[in-house]
């Protein structure tokens, strides 16, 4: 299971249900699904990386507080915040104050859970919060919900 960096700001939680057979762990990034939360390794693959991670950013909706077991049907916590930062795995590279940032690639055709890479605009879920040297695999993230109006998210809308 993911371990939760949370690191600072203000966290906006929202209870969200999640099926039976959908296992979600602490810190992953969760999508909505028919009104179900699920993580992002569950989202469907199209063509690529970049077109795959812009259809996740549609539907994203936050990082995971609460984990969901396999057999659970308790509703999730998700943090829908764009003020919250926390401390997330990457792809190694620098990355600069403000780099946009989606699931990363998590082989076999599917997105890593809890793990980010670059994105183009319209296809991020977050951005830096600090600038890192090359080589680094951790980096702090605010992230963008799609269901927050006041987040930067390009599907961010009220209504």
């Amino acid at each position: 299971m993911t371990k939760l960096r949370f690191r600072s700001g203000q966290v906006q939680l929202r209870r969200v249900p999640v099926g039976a057979a959908t296992v979600i762990g602490q810190g992953d990034l969760i999508y909505l699904d028919v009104g179900a939360a699920k993580p992002a390794g569950d989202f469907p693959w199209d063509t690529d990386l970049a077109t795959t991670q812009g259809g996740f950013a549609a539907a994203f909706l936050g990082v995971a507080h609460s984990p969901s077991a396999d057999g659970d049907t308790e509703d999730v916590s998700v943090d829908v915040s764009p003020t919250s930062v926390y401390e997330f795995d990457v792809t190694s590279a620098a990355y600069a104050v403000g780099a946009t940032l989606g699931p990363a690639d998590g082989g076999s055709s599917t997105l890593a859970s809890a793990s980010l890479s670059a994105a183009g605009a319209t296809s991020a879920v977050g951005v830096s919060a600090e600038a890192v040297p090359g080589g680094s695999t951790k980096l702090r993230v605010q992230f963008a919900s799609a269901f927050h109006p006041g987040s930067s998210n390009v599907n961010a809308a009220v209504g």
